[in-house]
C-alpha cells in the first residue's frame, strides 16, 4: 500500500516534483478524465516536462485533458508517494473551472465524467482517493 504525504505548507521537497495533479469542478461537480487506451478514471494531471514550473504544467494539463477554457486554479501543495519500491513527489492542484470547450486534436483523453464522487474504477486506487480527499477539505475551506 502506498503511503501518501501532503506538505500543504508549499515548501518544495528535496527530491525532483515530476507530476501535477489537478482535482477540477465544474458547476459544482467534480471532473475527472478516461485515457484512450484505459477504462479507468483519474483526475486531470501529467508529468512536468523539462523546463517547466508545476504551476504552468497544472495549467497546460488542464487545458489538455479537459478542454478548459476559463479557470481558477490554486496550488494546494507537495505530495508524495513512497510504496516500498517507487518513491516520488507531485503537486496537487484545485482548478474551479467555469467554461469547458473542445478537448485538443489528438487528445490521450476520450472521455470525461462530471461527478459529485470520485468513481470507483480508479487508474491509481492507491493514491488519487487521498489526494482527492484532501482537495475535498480545501475546497470546502475556500
Amino acid at each position: 500500500m502506498a503511503v501518501i504525504n501532503i506538505n500543504s505548507c508549499g515548501e518544495a521537497p528535496r527530491g525532483e516534483v515530476k507530476y501535477a495533479i489537478i482535482a477540477s469542478r465544474y458547476r459544482g461537480l467534480w471532473i475527472f478524465v478516461r485515457e484512450r487506451n484505459r477504462n479507468t478514471w483519474e483526475m486531470p494531471g501529467g508529468h512536468i516536462e523539462a523546463g517547466e514550473s508545476p504551476d504552468a504544467a497544472a495549467e497546460r494539463e488542464l487545458r489538455e485533458e479537459t478542454g478548459a477554457v476559463c479557470f481558477n486554479i490554486l496550488f494546494l501543495g507537495y505530495y508524495s508517494v513512497s510504496d516500498g519500491e517507487y518513491s516520488g513527489y507531485g503537486s496537487l492542484f484545485l482548478a474551479e473551472v467555469n467554461e469547458l470547450g473542445s478537448l485538443p486534436l489528438n487528445s490521450e483523453i476520450c472521455e470525461l465524467m462530471l461527478s459529485e464522487n470520485m468513481p470507483e474504477r480508479l487508474t491509481y486506487p492507491s493514491i488519487q482517493p487521498t489526494l482527492f480527499q484532501y482537495a475535498i477539505r480545501a475546497a470546502a475551506g475556500s
